[in-house]
């Protein structure tokens, strides 16, 4: 019986020696792994410090975009705007033709029903307009 009992408090005091070893941890590390530790540290840094600069450049994207879509929008906007300006005004020019030719139609005389009086004078001819040079 004293036999079994000082086998217990051995292994009790093992187990008590196991377990705070274990929870407090070791604090030897051998030089290889503090090299290895301190490389991925500085590996980190620098991948933190990338991520950053990359975090930044897309703000700065992100802020060139919104500009440019709104420049977009803009001239989109222009474009419908001036669409619709030519529409109004071929309409417009189409409606003067129209008006043009009934109102020519209505003072050409008839073909008999005046003669050419003897004393009419000759008219001078129109002078031709220059046409307008384009400009860009």
């Amino acid at each position: 019986m004293t036999r079994t009992v000082m086998v217990r408090n051995l292994v009790a005091v093992a187990a008590i020696t196991i377990v705070s070893v274990g929870l407090s941890g070791c604090d030897y590390w051998p030089p290889a792994l503090q090299t290895e530790i301190e490389q991925l540290r500085s590996e980190l840094q620098s991948a933190t410090a990338e991520k950053t600069q990359l975090q930044n450049q897309f703000a700065s994207f992100a802020k060139v975009k919104e500009d440019l879509q709104a420049q977009v929008d803009d001239l989109s906007r222009a474009n419908r705007d001036k669409s619709t300006m030519i529409t109004s005004l071929q309409n417009s020019l189409a409606t003067a033709q129209e008006r043009l030719a009934k109102s020519a139609k209505v003072a050409t005389p008839k073909a008999g029903a005046a003669k050419p009086s003897a004393k009419a004078t000759k008219k001078a001819p129109a002078k031709k307009k220059a046409p307008a040079k384009a400009t860009h």
